[in-house]
């Protein structure tokens, strides 16, 4: 299959080690330092130092990073890159229509190409606004040819991915029992960090739980197991309950939403050690739950962030910091004024989101050891926030803030992965944009001709329910008191 990208992805300095001069460092370390007017120092894949003024190798690529916000490359632990090529189709779906669409109806006409423009559509989008690391939650592999068409973008990208394998058009323990999928992971298996795997598949709370063949394969083979989890009227309480029983609850499961579960539920969650992955813009508009952020604190379970899909919603992690924090602080107001209280003192903080949108990720994909902070001896996974022409870009008072509130895709200047340059003063490198677009295009042209145009047309305008306007009491006749009329 054609790769519309090079592959290199840092624009003729590989192999030089980069310097970032003069900016306001987030190390989103255990102590959540911001150390202002430092350097940060590449060579190879790693941070080799951190501090002002730091003397460099000869031949060390030097970015001017003063006035802007160095921090960890984002982390994005849910991401359906197969429906980039859709991007924004579902914008007014529930997530029944969602359901409906994908898993009913339409899901099963996706042929490996349109997988493999989706996430190569994907993959850039994700690394344009500084995620560094995708996890690909790619529930439409219904066959391996379709798995490597997945895999084959990403590798095509100069980013870090985790191909979390899932097929809704068949129950796991079927696609997870074959031959040939056994087949695909070994011969995918790169072992470089670049491209990890997870299988993905969801636990309906059927009693004679079925999904129990899938899971012995996921630890057979060593792999981790990401499911949607609290989807209202899809997956509940009693997928977490036959999990745990039956001994699947790890600390490397990663529990996508967690929205509409119980106390207990996230007691069982908390116990063994799992992690869930929060999809605010997803959560409040599609109706798995009300964003859980708020009720996972209160557990002590850890929290990544991530958006889902781009058929309904924006591609990057400044979005879904933006949207945390207001759905949370919204929810902790929500609960005292029903208590006749007042919230003072907000709970959740910026730094936090921040941190859940970096090493958060690192920590729920087992790599908090190389990953998610700016550190030395770590990877060298790291955006610089800068744009010059923007007067959003100034004064930077409180940078953690800044990064939650003001930033977004556009300020996003430069971008290194595993220690790579792979976007430099605003624009990806070593990427055919056009051949891209040509490629998403076929993908469109395909879907829209195999639906019909009646029928894409019904799928992305669905009908608007009735509303009923309450009656009013108050009628507008006069709005003077004492029905006077003075001249």
């Amino acid at each position: 299959m054609s790769q519309p990208t090079t592959g290199g992805g840092t624009g003729g300095t590989a192999g030089r080690p980069v310097v970032l001069r003069g900016g306001t460092v987030l190390t989103v370390d255990a102590t959540r330092q911001v150390r202002t007017g430092h350097d940060v120092l590449v060579v190879g894949d790693r941070i080799a130092a951190i501090g002002p003024g730091l003397a460099v190798p000869d031949g060390t690529l030097e970015i001017d990073a003063a006035g802007g916000i160095v921090m960890p490359g984002m982390i994005d632990t849910h991401r359906h890159l197969w429906q980039t090529a859709m991007r924004g189709y579902g914008a007014d779906w529930t997530l029944t229509q969602y359901f409906v669409w994908y898993y009913l109806e339409w899901g099963k006409v996706f042929r490996p190409q349109d997988i493999h423009a989706g996430n190569l559509l994907g993959a850039l989008e994700a690394l344009d606004a500084g995620v560094t690391t995708t996890v690909d939650w790619s529930h439409g592999l219904r066959t391996t040819e379709h798995a490597d068409a997945a895999a084959d973008a990403l590798t095509s990208v100069p980013g870090r991915f985790v191909l979390a394998y899932g097929n809704i058009q068949a129950a796991p323990a079927e696609w997870t029992g074959t031959a040939e999928f056994r087949d695909f992971l070994r011969r995918r298996a790169t072992g470089d960090g670049m491209l990890d795997f997870q299988l993905a598949f969801d636990v309906t709370g059927d009693p004679a739980f079925p999904e129990k063949p899938a899971f012995e394969v996921a630890r057979e083979l060593g792999l981790p197991v990401t499911t949607h989890a609290g989807v209202w009227g899809a997956t509940g309480d009693d997928g977490i309950r036959l999990m745990h029983e039956n001994g699947f609850m790890t600390p490397e499961t990663v529990y996508v939403h967690g929205a509409s579960l119980s106390a207990d539920s996230y007691h069982r969650i908390a116990a063994t050690g799992g992690s869930v992955s929060v999809s605010t813009e997803s959560e409040q508009s599609a109706g798995q739950g009300y964003p859980p952020s708020w009720a996972l604190r209160s557990y002590g379970i850890p929290v990544s962030l991530s958006m889902d899909t781009s058929v309904w919603w924006s591609g990057d992690l400044f979005s879904a910091m933006r949207a945390t924090l207001g759905a949370d602080r919204s929810r902790e107001h929500l609960e005292a004024h029903a208590l006749g209280e007042t919230v003072t003192h907000a709970a959740l903080r910026a730094d936090q989101v921040v941190e859940w949108a970096t090493r958060g990720g690192a920590r729920a994909l087992g790599r908090e050891s190389d990953l998610g902070s700016v550190e030395v001896g770590k990877k060298a996974d790291l955006v610089l926030i800068k744009n010059d022409h923007s007067p959003v870009s100034f004064p930077v008072l409180n940078p953690h803030g800044h990064v939650a509130f003001q930033a977004q895709r556009a300020d996003v200047h430069t971008v290194l992965v595993d220690g790579r340059v792979v976007k430099r003063d605003g624009r990806l490198l070593d990427t055919d944009l056009t051949a891209v677009r040509r490629t998403v295009e076929a993908t469109v042209d395909h879907l829209r001709a195999e639906l019909g145009e009646d029928a894409w047309q019904r799928g992305m305008n669905p009908d608007v329910p009735a509303t009923k306007i309450l009656d009013n009491p108050y009628t507008y006749t006069d709005y003077r008191s004492g029905g006077t009329h003075g001249g």
